[in-house]
C-alpha cells in the first residue's frame, strides 16, 4: 500500500511539473502572439531614444512590435489607430500629435487599450486598466531648473527670465511652464518675465526669438528652454552677439547628448534628464501587461490609481554631466 502510495506521489509531483513546463512555455507562446503598435506624433532626437528603447524592450519581451511616425500629422495619427484593430494589435502606444485629440484618439482605437507617451492627456481621459500614461512628470522638471535659477542667483532679489517653451498643445509645455513658474514666484523674489514665446522645441526658432529679444536691449538673468534643443539655438545666438555664457545660465530639459556636450564646454548651465529609454522600457512593460489582461499594479513606479507609470527626472549640471549624453 505505501509503495502504490510512494508510486502515486510521484506520479503526481511528474504530473505537476510537466503542468507546470507547459504553463511556462505557454506565457512565451502567448508573448509571441502581442502585437503592439506605436504611433508617434512626430520625430526627434529624444523620441529617437525613446522608440529604439521601445523597440529594444518588445524584442526582449519576445512580443512584435511595429512602429509608425504621423509626422505631425493628426489625420495620419487618426488612420494609423483606426487600422489596428483590423491588423490585430492588442495594445497602442501613442504620443498624441496634440493634447487636444486625445478622445478622437480613443474613439479610433475602438476596445484597444492605449498607453499613452511623450504627452500626457488630462487626467480625466485616463481610466485604470485601459487608457494611462508612462513618462515623467514635467511639473518637476520646470521646478528643478526653477531650484537652479533660484540657488544660481540666490543673491538677486529680482530676476528677469527669458522663457522659451514647446508646442502649444504639448502637455509638456504646460507641464514646465506650471513647474518653472510657481517655484519662482513661491520663492518671495520679484520675478520679471522679460520675454516669453513659444519655439516649437526647434533650436532654429529659438535662436530667432532670442536673437529679437535681443534687439529690445532689455535686461536678462537667465534662459529657461523647455528642451536641450531650443537652449543650443539660444547658446548660439549669445555666441553672435558675444554674450559670455558664464554669466548668463541658459538651461535645458531632456539631457541630450548636445545638451550635455553643451554643459561640459561650459555654454550651457543646467539641463534636466528625462529618461527616453526609461520612458520606452515602461511603456511596453505596461502593455504587455495590459495585453496579457494583466494589472500593472507591481511596475515601478506605478501610481496609486493606476493611471501613471512614472520615470523620475534627474538633475544634470557640470559636477555630474559625465553620468549622462552618451
Amino acid at each position: 500500500m505505501k509503495k502504490r502510495l510512494g508510486i502515486l506521489l510521484v506520479g503526481m509531483m511528474l504530473g505537476m511539473l510537466t503542468f507546470t513546463g507547459c504553463g511556462s512555455g505557454g506565457s512565451t507562446a502567448s508573448n509571441k502572439d502581442i502585437r503592439l503598435l506605436l504611433v508617434l506624433n512626430q520625430m526627434d532626437s529624444f523620441r529617437e531614444t525613446l522608440v529604439a528603447a521601445a523597440r529594444d524592450t518588445a524584442e526582449a519581451e519576445g512580443v512584435q512590435f511595429e512602429f509608425k511616425d504621423a509626422e505631425g500629422s493628426i489625420e495620419k495619427q487618426v488612420n494609423y489607430l483606426k487600422a489596428a484593430e483590423a491588423e490585430g494589435v492588442d495594445v497602442i502606444l501613442c504620443s498624441p500629435v496634440s493634447s487636444e485629440t486625445v478622445v478622437e484618439l480613443k474613439a479610433s482605437a475602438g476596445d484597444i487599450p492605449i498607453v499613452f507617451i511623450n504627452s500626457c492627456p488630462d487626467e480625466k481621459h485616463l481610466k485604470e486598466g485601459n487608457y494611462i500614461y508612462a513618462g515623467s512628470d514635467e511639473y518637476v522638471a520646470g521646478q528643478f531648473q526653477a531650484e537652479y535659477v533660484l540657488n544660481r542667483l540666490s543673491g538677486s532679489q529680482e530676476i528677469n527670465v527669458v522663457l522659451l517653451k514647446g508646442e502649444r498643445a504639448h502637455s509638456a509645455t504646460n507641464g514646465r511652464s506650471k513647474g518653472v513658474k510657481q517655484t519662482l514666484e513661491s520663492s518671495g523674489k520679484t520675478i520679471n518675465y522679460v520675454f516669453e514665446d513659444y519655439a516649437d522645441w526647434d533650436q532654429d526658432l529659438a535662436k530667432y526669438l532670442f536673437e529679437t529679444f535681443l534687439r529690445t536691449g532689455s535686461p536678462v538673468d537667465c534662459v529657461l528652454c523647455q528642451n536641450d534643443s531650443m537652449a543650443i539655438g539660444v547658446i548660439e545666438a549669445c555666441k553672435e552677439a558675444n554674450i559670455d555664457l558664464s554669466t548668463l545660465p541658459v538651461l535645458g530639459v531632456d539631457a541630450t547628448a548636445d545638451g550635455c556636450a553643451a554643459i561640459k564646454n561650459g555654454e550651457m548651465a543646467f539641463t534636466v534628464c528625462q529618461s527616453g529609454a526609461g520612458q520606452g522600457e515602461a511603456a511596453v512593460k505596461a502593455a504587455i501587461r495590459f495585453a496579457r489582461g494583466e494589472s500593472v499594479d507591481s511596475l515601478e513606479g506605478v501610481s496609486e490609481d493606476g493611471k501613471y507609470v512614472w520615470v523620475p527626472f534627474e538633475k544634470v549640471d557640470s559636477t555630474n554631466v559625465s553620468q549622462y549624453g552618451n
